[in-house]
């Protein structure tokens, strides 16, 4: 049987090959699904992301992600070095950030490098491949309309659960799925583009020079606006990120009164993760549209 310092000799032999070996490990990061670890090898530092998912392509899938986002946007995004599953483990091996103060450019660099990233379009919503959202399977079925893939690939699959799961009634769920008629009025029509996905505070870090950093992605072609509004959601960013997003890409018109709907979805993945704490703010969006 493996002790850890074992796993991570081989998750470093496997990943970077015979001349990395481990000086020392430390435990960073520690959450519902994820331990984050730092490794420190012969002459570099890494950060180890290990979860017990029985979804073993979960992690690769993050990985697939972080190269995406590498190719289409200026923003830094860590170097991934190899995945895979070692026992029961499956393992992310990236670059380590060590992160320092932001400096006066933050805000305004990231919301560019946003921009950049929903300048790289595609002809269909969706992704070649499904992936997660956190440890949500995540469909991404390529489709030529929004609305279609939203309903079909973002809501439909989520509140399901919550009903299957119990976490709502089912007068809830027919209440849920009246606003679908509603929506093809209220979304504007975009072009597909790619999306970070989960883009919350917790997943842009700082550099070591104060610049912004995307890590744990989700993504897929979709409509620009779900980023803006997950990012709203838990918060929101410095003022100054919108506005240099906007100095690139403005926003139509009210964006604020359906900034919501586009929140169902982290809602509601929330809600499936969590418990039914987030079901009060998924109500006051139903509420407000179902009138």
């Amino acid at each position: 049987m493996f002790d850890q310092n074992e796993i991570y000799e081989q998750i470093l032999f496997e990943s970077l090959g015979s001349n990395a070996h481990l000086k020392s490990a430390t435990l960073v990061a520690a959450g519902n699904h994820n331990q984050g670890i730092r490794l420190e090898s012969n002459d570099e530092v890494f950060f180890l992301k290990l979860n017990f998912d029985h979804e073993r392509e979960i992690l690769h899938k993050e990985s697939e992600g972080l190269e995406l986002l590498r190719k289409a946007t200026f923003l830094k995004v860590p170097q991934s070095y190899g995945c895979g599953r070692i026992g029961d483990y499956n393992f992310l091996l990236t670059e380590f950030i060590t992160s320092k103060g932001y400096k006066l450019d933050y805000w305004e660099n990231l919301g560019l490098g946003l921009a950049a990233l929903h300048l790289t379009s595609h002809t269909n919503f969706g992704l070649q491949n499904d992936n997660y959202i956190a440890s949500i399977h995540q469909k991404n079925l390529q489709t030529d309309n929004w609305l279609d893939f939203y309903i079909e690939q973002r809501l439909e699959p989520l509140i399901g659960k919550a009903y299957f799961d119990r976490l709502i009634p089912l007068e809830f769920l027919k209440k849920f799925q009246e606003i679908y008629p509603k929506l093809e009025s209220i979304f504007p029509v975009e072009k597909p583009a790619l999306v970070h996905g989960d883009l919350w505070s917790g997943n842009v870090i700082c550099t070591s020079d104060g610049q912004p950093c995307l890590i744990d992605p989700a993504v897929y072609f979709g409509h620009r606006e779900m980023d803006l509004a997950f990012s709203r959601l838990f918060g929101g960013f410095d003022s100054r990120f919108y506005e240099a997003y906007e100095s690139i890409l403005p926003l139509e018109p009210n964006f604020e009164n359906r900034m919501g709907l586009y929140n169902l979805y982290p809602l509601l993945v929330h809600l499936n993760l969590f418990g039914t704490a987030y079901l009060p703010g998924i109500e006051r969006i139903i509420s407000r549209f179902a009138r």
